[in-house]
């Protein structure tokens, strides 16, 4: 038996994921990681900019993000 809290924390299985990774949007559109951190940086892609310790600044790009890119919209 689930509890009230456990429903309102629970994700359903079958949400997509709400933010991509850079690799993952790449992967997607065929293209290689440095194109999309290239869109990133120019704008023409909106994304969350996380803290880092590595060689590259880690984002998050939203999948409506993604979906406004497919559809030819530009960002806001």
């Amino acid at each position: 038996m689930t509890t009230e809290s456990e429903k309102m924390t629970s994700v359903p299985a079958k949400r997509p994921k709400e933010l991509l990774t850079v690799r993952e949007i790449a992967a997607y559109l065929r293209v290689d990681d440095t194109t999309v951190r290239r869109w990133i940086k120019a704008g023409s892609l909106e994304a969350i900019t996380l803290p880092h310790r590595g060689k590259r600044q880690a984002y998050r790009i939203r999948r409506t993000a993604l979906d406004a890119i497919m559809l030819g919209e530009q960002p806001a």
